[in-house]
C-alpha cells in the first residue's frame, strides 16, 4: 500500500508541477487582492495570524464549517452519528475528496491533522482533554472516542477561525507541532504555487480543477466552495493605504482586504467601487499582557492597566469613523450568546486616577513595559501609541518598540525576558468567532506555560471554570458558567478587550459574489 501511495504521489507531483508552471494566457481570469498584511508564515496551525489562516482557507478544506449565523454544518464530512452516551462519534467522509498531489483523503489524514491542531489551538487543546483515542475502521471513516461526554465536539471541528482544524496529508500533519510544516498541500479549492511565492511581494494560487464543491450555497465557512476565476494573486508589496486605493481606482487591483479607515469616505463616494458586507459581528481589539515577567506578573499591575484602558481613545484613534466602531464591555462580543459584562467594572468604569492609585498600591518598581508596535498593519498600527500614552499617564515607564507584523508574530512566541528579546505587551484584533465563547477565546487559557496562546497566564480557578463549561450540555448552565468565567478573567486580568469594530473591505464594482463569511474568503467570487 505504501509503494502504491508513493507512486501516486510521484506521478501526481509531476501533474501539479505542470499545472502551476503553465504560462498565463490572455483569457485567464485573475483576481488581484491586496491582503491586510504580508504573508510570511505558511503554517496555519503553527500561528494564529489571520494571513496564515486565510492562506489555509485557500488550499485546505475542513471537516465542518460555521455559517453566517453561527451554525455548524458539514463540509468534508458526509454523515455522522453519536452513541447514546455521547462518547463515541463516528464520521464518514464525502466521496471524491483528494489532495492536490492526487492522493485520496483518508481517516488517517484526518486523525493526524486533528492531533497536531489539538496541540496548538485553544479549542483543540480543550477537546483533546476529553479524547481517549481516534481510529479509522475504514479509509473513508474516522471515529473519536471520548473519556466522558462534552458539549462542543462539532463546535470545535467546525471552528471557523484561528486556529482552524484544516485537514492535511498525514505525512505533513505528523510534523512536530512546535515546528512549521514545509509542504503546503491540501484538498481545497485552490493550489498554492510555491515557486512563485515571494514574501513581501506576492503569493499565487491557481484553481483546483478537480475540487468538488458541496451543493449548498456558501455561508460563512460552509456550503459550496465554487471557484469562478483561474488564478488569485495576493499583492504583498502594496502596503501604503492611499496607494492601495489609487491602484483600486485604476483597476490595477480588484480587492483591498482591509481598507484604511482614512480612505473609507473616498471609496464610499466612488461610483466604480463598492464596500461589500462580509461580516455580521466584526472584530474586537485586544491588549495582551505577558504574565511571565515583570511588571505584568503582578495582578495589581494588570488591574492598573485595565483601569487605564478606556476603550474610546483606542477606537477613536484607530478607527475614527463612528459608524464603524462601538464600545463593548464584554470579552465575549456584545450580542452573542455569551456576551457577558460580569466583572467588567474595573475597565468599563475605570479612570486614570483609579489606575494611578492601583499602580501605586501594586508596588510597581518602574520596570519598563516593552510594548511591541507593528509598522505595516494599518488595522492596528495606532493602538500601541494609545496604549503607551495611557500607560504613561497611569505611571508606567514604556519602551515602545517598532517592528513589522511578521517580526512581532515571531517575537510574541518567545518566553524570554523582555530585556533578552522578549516582550511585555502587544495589541491585536480578533474576529468575533475567535473570542465569543469561553472555550474558543485563547486569551482565557490559564494553564501557565502550557497555555496555547502567548501571554501564559496562570489561574487554577479559571481552569476549573472552563473545564466545567466544557462538560456543560444545557444552555442555561453554559450561560451561568460564562458569566463566572468572564468575571474571573477580569479579576485575574488575563487581557484587555478594547472595543469592537467593522473592518471595511473595498472592491471594484465588476467583482460579484460576496457573501457573509466573518473573514476573508475568496471563493464564489466572479470577475466580470
Amino acid at each position: 500500500m505504501k509503494i502504491v501511495r508513493r507512486s501516486l504521489l510521484a506521478a501526481s507531483a509531476l501533474s501539479v508541477a505542470a499545472l502551476v508552471s503553465l504560462p498565463a494566457v490572455a483569457q485567464e481570469t485573475v483576481l488581484r487582492v491586496v491582503p491586510h498584511s504580508n504573508l510570511a508564515i505558511l503554517d496555519p496551525i503553527w500561528t494564529t495570524a489571520y494571513m496564515s489562516r486565510n492562506h489555509g482557507y485557500m488550499i485546505y478544506d475542513t471537516l465542518f464549517g460555521t455559517d453566517a449565523n453561527g451554525q455548524v454544518k458539514p463540509q468534508m464530512v458526509e454523515s455522522w452519528n453519536v452513541s447514546d452516551d455521547n462518547r463515541l462519534w463516528t464520521f464518514k467522509l464525502r466521496k471524491g475528496l483528494a489532495f492536490h498531489d492526487g492522493a485520496p483523503v483518508t481517516g488517517e489524514d484526518v486523525i493526524a491533522s486533528l492531533q497536531r491542531w489539538g496541540k496548538r489551538d485553544a479549542m483543540g487543546s480543550a477537546l483533546m482533554q476529553f479524547v481517549q483515542r481516534m481510529d479509522t475502521p475504514a479509509p473513508d471513516t474516522f471515529r473519536i472516542f471520548l473519556g466522558e461526554a462534552c458539549g462542543f465536539v462539532l463546535e470545535a471541528l467546525g471552528k471557523p477561525s484561528s486556529n482552524v482544524p484544516f485537514i492535511m496529508p498525514k505525512r505533513i500533519a505528523e510534523t512536530d507541532a512546535t515546528k512549521q510544516i514545509e509542504e503546503h498541500i491540501g484538498s481545497g479549492p485552490y493550489i498554492f504555487v510555491k515557486d512563485q511565492f515571494k514574501p513581501g511581494d506576492k503569493a499565487v494560487y491557481v484553481k483546483n480543477t478537480k475540487y468538488v464543491p458541496r451543493s449548498e450555497p456558501p455561508s460563512g465557512t460552509t456550503g459550496g466552495k465554487n471557484v469562478y476565476v483561474d488564478r488569485v494573486e495576493w499583492n504583498l508589496a502594496l502596503r501604503d493605504a492611499q496607494a492601495q486605493v489609487n491602484a483600486l481606482q485604476k483597476g490595477e487591483v480588484d480587492i483591498i482586504e482591509a481598507l484604511g479607515f482614512d480612505q473609507f469616505e473616498t471609496v464610499k463616494a466612488d461610483p466604480n467601487l463598492q464596500l461589500p458586507k462580509y461580516s455580521n459581528f466584526g472584530l474586537q481589539y485586544m491588549a495582551r499582557f505577558n504574565h511571565l515577567h515583570k511588571p505584568f506578573d503582578n495582578p495589581k499591575v494588570r488591574a492598573a492597566a485595565l483601569a487605564a484602558f478606556s476603550q474610546e481613545p483606542f477606537l477613536r484613534a484607530q478607527v475614527g469613523v463612528k459608524e464603524l466602531y462601538k464600545g463593548c464591555a464584554s470579552m465575549f462580543i456584545c450580542g452573542t450568546p455569551y456576551g457577558s459584562t460580569a466583572g467588567s467594572e474595573i475597565q468599563a468604569k475605570g479612570n486614570m486616577r483609579k489606575a494611578q492609585q492601583l499602580l501605586k498600591e501594586s508596588g510597581y518598581d518602574g520596570t519598563p513595559v516593552v510594548l511591541m508596535k507593528p509598522t505595516d498593519l494599518a488595522a492596528i498600527q495606532k493602538l500601541p501609541d494609545v496604549a503607551a500614552q495611557l500607560l504613561r499617564q497611569a505611571g508606567f515607564k514604556v519602551d515602545l518598540q517598532a517592528m513589522d507584523w511578521q517580526t512581532l508574530v515571531g517575537r510574541r512566541a518567545k518566553k524570554d525576558a523582555p530585556s533578552a528579546g522578549g516582550w511585555n505587551m502587544f495589541l491585536t484584533a480578533w474576529q468575533a468567532f475567535d473570542v465569543w465563547s469561553p472555550i474558543a477565546n485563547p486569551a482565557l487559557d490559564s494553564r501557565g506555560e502550557k497555555s496555547v496562546w502567548f501571554g501564559w497566564p496562570t489561574d487554577q480557578k479559571l481552569v476549573e471554570l472552563r473545564n466545567a463549561f466544557m462538560r456543560a450540555t444545557d444552555e442555561a448552565s453554559k450561560k451561568k458558567l460564562a458569566d463566572q468565567i468572564h468575571a474571573r478573567a477580569f479579576e485575574v486580568g488575563t487581557h484587555a478587550a478594547l472595543g469592537e469594530y467593522q473592518q471595511p473591505m473595498a472592491a471594484r464594482k465588476n467583482i460579484s459574489g460576496f457573501f457573509v463569511t466573518n473573514g476573508n474568503i475568496y471563493w464564489n467570487l466572479k470577475k466580470n
